[in-house]
Formats: C-alpha cells, sequence, structure tokens
C-alpha cells in the first residue's frame, strides 16, 4: 500500500515538472545589433594638380631671308631646352573605369639657341663665310580637355591611359642675332627680332597610374606626350624675318594629386526594425 501511493505521488511530480517545462518558452531579444554594409561611391568631382619636367623636342624652324620673300630659309641647329611645367584642373569621375577633366598648364621658361651658315648669316659687316648665332626662349600655356580609361584596380594601385586635345599659347621671347665670320676676323652687331605669340592646336596622350594615399587622396605618376602645332616666332628686322617654327613635342614626367569630394565610402545602416507589439 506504501509503495503504491509513493509511486503515484513520484507519477504526478514528474508529469507536473514536464507540464511546466511545456508552458516555459526562453523570450528572443526584441532588437538584434544591424548588420552594416558598404555603399561603394561610384563617382564625383574632383581637383587636381600637377608638377613636371618636360624634355621638348622642337621640330625645327625657319625664317625668310633678305628683303625677297621667296627666300626662305631653314635654321641649320634648332634647339629647344627642357623646362618645368605646372599643372591644375578639375575633373569628374564617371565610373570605375572612365573619368574626364579640364586642365590648364604652365611650360616655363624654354631656352632656344639656333645657328645659320651662309645665305641669311652673310649680311652686314660680315665678310666671307659666316655663321649667325640665334637666342631666343619660349613659354607655353595649355588648355586641354581629357580623358581617361582605368585599368582596374590592384591593391592601392590603378593604372591608366589617357588622351586630350585643345590648345597652347606659345609666346617667343625677342630673338638675338649676332653673325660673325669664320676665319675670326669679326662679328656683326646683334640684332633683335620681336617674338611673337600665338595659339596652336594641341593634343596630348598619357599612361600612369594612380596611388590611393586616403579614401579621398589620390597620388598620381604619369608620363604624358604633348604636341604642339607651329605658328609665328619673330618679326622682320634689319634684312631678316619674319621667321615660324615648325611646332615642337614634348615628352614630359609628371608627378601630381587628386582629392576627390565624396570619394570616401558610405557606411549603409538599415533602418531599425519596429519593436514588436506587447499585449498584456
Amino acid at each position: 500500500m506504501k509503495k503504491s501511493i509513493i509511486g503515484a505521488l513520484a507519477l504526478a511530480l514528474a508529469a507536473s515538472a514536464a507540464h511546466s517545462a511545456d508552458l516555459y518558452q526562453p523570450q528572443e531579444p526584441l532588437m538584434s545589433a544591424p548588420e552594416v554594409t558598404v555603399q561603394e561611391a561610384s563617382g564625383g568631382w574632383y581637383l587636381r594638380g600637377d608638377v613636371g619636367y618636360s624634355f621638348n623636342d622642337l621640330k625645327g624652324a625657319d625664317f625668310y631671308q633678305g628683303n625677297n620673300t621667296s627666300a626662305k630659309a631653314n635654321f641649320d641647329r634648332s634647339e629647344l631646352r627642357d623646362a618645368f611645367t605646372l599643372g591644375a584642373g578639375v575633373g569628374y569621375q564617371v565610373n570605375s573605369y572612365l573619368r574626364t577633366d579640364l586642365t590648364f598648364d604652365y611650360l616655363s621658361k624654354s631656352k632656344f639657341e639656333g645657328s645659320t651658315k651662309g645665305g641669311g648669316a652673310a649680311f652686314g659687316a660680315c665678310v666671307g663665310p659666316c655663321t649667325s648665332n640665334d637666342r631666343s626662349s619660349l613659354h607655353a600655356y595649355s588648355l586641354l580637355a581629357n580623358a581617361y580609361v582605368d585599368l582596374g584596380t590592384y591593391g592601392y594601385v590603378t593604372p591608366y591611359v589617357g588622351a586630350g586635345i585643345g590648345g597652347t599659347y606659345v609666346k617667343w621671347d625677342k630673338l638675338r642675332n649676332t653673325s660673325c665670320a669664320d676665319n675670326g676676323s669679326g662679328c656683326d652687331t646683334t640684332v633683335e627680332h620681336g617674338g611673337k605669340g600665338s595659339w596652336r592646336f594641341t593634343y596630348a596622350l598619357m599612361a600612369g597610374a594612380t596611388i590611393d594615399v586616403t579614401c579621398n587622396i589620390k597620388a598620381d605618376v604619369g608620363y604624358r606626350y604633348r604636341h604642339v602645332d607651329g605658328g609665328d616666332m619673330f618679326g622682320y628686322a634689319q634684312n631678316g624675318g619674319p621667321g615660324y617654327d615648325k611646332g615642337f613635342g614634348s615628352h614630359e614626367a609628371r608627378v601630381g594629386a587628386r582629392y576627390s569630394f565624396g570619394g570616401c565610402e558610405q557606411p549603409y545602416v538599415p533602418e531599425e526594425p519596429a519593436p514588436p507589439l506587447v499585449y498584456k
């Protein structure tokens, strides 16, 4: 009898414990921390600045000699020295592969050295075979519209190629011409020809790489070839001139930086869900 009562009590306790376990459900948290994702910036405006060194290649120069304007002669030697460049611009990153900008560049003073033999050199007091020594210089301003194709990003480096088109204002300083006899007997008085200035058609080809410094600052290291058409060089003076240059090429090694507005990736946080309704 006693064992029956104890067994019944144990069975009742077990059933009560099982019923209590069914009634208890662990409460889920009302809110969970939202997952943060990053939204990639597709493009935006940027400013740029560049410095460089230009290896200049003059295509030649010619001039009219004497009073006969049909007597046109080339300089036997014509050389344009190297110079520094400074540039600035504003651009727009269209997408991950294409960007465009408008740039303004200054080519610092580049010295010209030339000479001729006989012909135009043999005027004035110079007797016998003569050689003229000609000295001048130029500086130039270029305004170019450019487009670039970024060739993918590898780590922090993005190589690119590009091209530009526009115009360059070339300003020549006065030309100083001195003719001397080859036998050393003497030289003419130096003649000065007034320098000329003109706008010329210009195109450019670029290649290089940008390096991510921060999310909105990029360093730029590159090469640019700039071709400037020919134009007026100097005016007429004492049976010589006017003269014209045949244009020049500029091989430029450049370094610079770009600052992008809104170039940093912005974190996107989804809206928090509304708290569940609690019924009492």
